[in-house]
């Protein structure tokens, strides 16, 4: 063993530990592993910034924007809605809906692709209904990886294996050779992370430290209106029909606000804050706030109908409008006017639904009392008129809601979103554009189409991710070239290539698993695939159930961040841990080996 060989695995077990110990950024070690092999000499500069000029890391990055145009059209958050609408907001639930899904896109597209477009749709998901996003980010990862098992073209080493059957003159897998094993591993991957992995976890909060802002219920919590929203559906007869919310006087006969519109026939939204000039039409679904008593009253003298208020409505709702807090100024011009006095519709294009003065809050009659300066009323309309509300003299902006956030700020331009998404995929699916050359192309697409502005492209791009891959390839490239994953390879194929094809079978499994965690797979499915076939053939096997074993254990990478773009991409968004990866993929690890050291040899006998 020379002494390059020494120094790469020293190396690596200090970049392991320093891994699990976690109280050093993983960006910060994968830089200093870097920078560690620049002055060691064993690589050139060239080749240790290489990893920065790698087709894996340029593609990330551009699935970040091409994800940030998903999210800033609301595809994300329609997907995310779909999603709880199958799913409710059960856990089992929507991860039995969610894991098929991504399982099936990596059968036939990049798993980093699948699950970089679908990090926004969970996220969304996981806000909307209330469930952390570290429940639901480790399950994406690992079914995207079990899904690359389904295919040929799932995952690179499957690609890589078939190809060296081919090369050693071998007729080499099929399309769907993978799928009857990779389905087994699927279906006993969905029953371990539904029923159990998932209690093995962190549930480490929606709520982002950074973000601090509250949302629609909390705001509805402290403005005492909890119960007092309501969907009002109208009969042929009603007699809102045709009129204004003005004119009819709501507010000022039945203490009513409507502050929003749901209108079928309406093309690019099925929402609309109501504006004074909004005449009600018939169909039209009305959003209001009210006393349970009002409400009635209402209801049953101008022929309404109280729907309640579904959540599915308030997860829509948040899509096209929402609420604010503002104090009033002393300056302010509505000193001393009623709410209705102040014409909020009119000036400012939005409804007052709550009014709190000294920290209590005013429930009865609000709209006809009398404003003071430090007063804060609770806003509901359209997020443009709430963006405005900065530049306006009368107010003093509180607090905006998290789903200001949320929502999105180029909902137009969906229908773009969805195409470029749609021709992506078919061009990476049908091999028409390289992988790398289709997402560049659908990133600047989303960017020229307006889908996403340049500044929310760059912000998008998430740099420790980036990092942290980029400076780990390096790492895998040192053990290729100083012979330190040839050595390990060759050892194990000769300790075990006595015990049986079994014993073999399981020990390339568990090698090649073992060694997926920490460099890449495809080059590692490159170092073992050839040896695996050559000591079959010595033996006088079919290389068959071997080389299979070999693509499938190269797609086991569960148990560390670096083991896969598609671990490191959760990373951050799921705030994980290394060891959250050690507790749940270890156990993922040994059940997909069973399975594949049970079936594979059914399927391709040893003999």
């Amino acid at each position: 063993m020379t002494g390059d060989i020494q120094f790469i695995f020293l190396l690596l077990t200090i970049t392991v530990i320093l891994f699990i110990w976690d109280r050093i950024r993983m960006d910060i070690v994968a830089l200093s592993v870097a920078v560690t092999l620049a002055l060691s000499g064993i690589l050139t500069p060239t080749e240790v910034v290489s990893g920065f000029g790698m087709p894996v890391v340029v593609m990330i990055a551009g699935l970040f924007v091409v994800g940030e145009g998903l999210f800033r059209t609301g595809l994300a958050a329609s997907a995310g809605q779909w999603l709880i609408k199958v799913g409710g907001t059960s856990e089992v639930r929507l991860l039995l809906f969610m894991i098929p899904l991504v399982a099936f896109l990596s059968a036939f597209m990049s798993s980093t692709g699948a699950v970089a477009l679908l990090i926004p749709v969970v996220l969304s998901m996981s806000h909307k209904s209330g469930m952390s996003p570290s429940k639901l980010l480790i399950p994406l990862a690992f079914a995207s990886l079990v899904g690359g098992m389904l295919t040929l073209i799932g995952t690179p080493p499957n690609i890589v294996v078939s190809s060296q059957m081919e090369k050693a003159g071998l007729a080499p897998f099929e399309f769907f050779d993978f799928t009857p094993i990779g389905m087994i591993i699927l279906l006993a991957a969905m029953i371990y992370l539904i029923y159990f992995a998932r209690r093995l976890l962190p549930n480490r909060g929606i709520r982002d430290p950074e973000q601090p802002h509250p949302h629609f219920h909390e705001f509805a919590e402290r403005y005492g209106i909890v119960d007092q929203i309501h969907t009002l559906s109208l009969p042929v007869n009603s007699t809102l029909i045709g009129e204004t919310v003005s004119s009819i006087g709501l507010r000022t006969n039945y203490e009513v606000t409507v502050f929003g519109i749901k209108r079928k026939n309406r093309l690019t939204s099925s929402l609309m804050a109501v504006m004074v000039e909004t005449s009600i039409q018939q169909n039209d679904i009305l959003m209001a706030q009210g006393t349970a008593e009002n409400i009635a009253r209402m209801c049953k003298e101008l022929n309404v109908i109280s729907l309640g208020f579904p959540v599915e409505q308030v997860r829509q709702m948040h899509q096209e409008f929402g609420v604010a807090e503002v104090m009033l100024r002393r300056t302010s011009s509505l000193m001393h006017k009623t709410i209705k006095e102040g014409e909020f519709r009119e000036k400012f294009g939005l409804s007052v639904v709550g009014l709190r003065r000294d920290n209590e809050t005013i429930t009865t009659k609000f709209d006809s009392t009398p404003l003071q300066f430090a007063d804060s009323l609770l806003l509901v309309g359209g997020w443009k008129q709430l963006e405005a509300l900065p530049d306006k003299r009368d107010f003093v902006v509180v607090e905006t809601p998290a789903e200001m956030t949320e929502a999105p700020s180029h909902g137009q331009k969906a229908p773009q979103a969805l195409l470029i998404m749609v021709l992506m995929l078919l061009a990476m699916a049908t091999g028409v554009l390289p992988a790398l050359a289709a997402v560049l192309t659908a990133a600047l697409a989303m960017v020229v189409t307006g889908c996403v502005s340049m500044e929310e492209a760059y912000k998008s791009l998430n740099g420790p991710s980036l990092i942290l891959i980029a400076c780990m390839l390096p790492l895998a490239l040192a053990m290729e070239k100083t012979g330190a994953a040839l050595l390990v390879v060759q050892h194990l194929v000769s300790s075990f290539g006595g015990s049986g094809p079994m014993a073999l079978g399981a020990a390339l499994f568990i090698f090649t698993s073992v060694f997926s965690q920490f460099i890449s797979n495809t080059a590692t499915t490159v170092l073992v695939a050839p040896i695996a076939l050559s000591v079959a053939q010595s033996m006088n096997l079919n290389p068959e159930p071997f080389m299979m074993m070999v693509a499938l254990a190269a797609s086991t990478a569960f148990a560390t961040p670096i083991a896969s773009p598609v671990n490191t991409l959760i990373l951050i968004p799921g705030k994980y841990s290394f060891k959250d990866f050690i507790k749940v993929g270890v156990p993922l690890q040994f059940i997909a080996m069973a399975i594949a050291l049970l079936l594979t040899p059914l399927f391709f006998p040893f003999y």
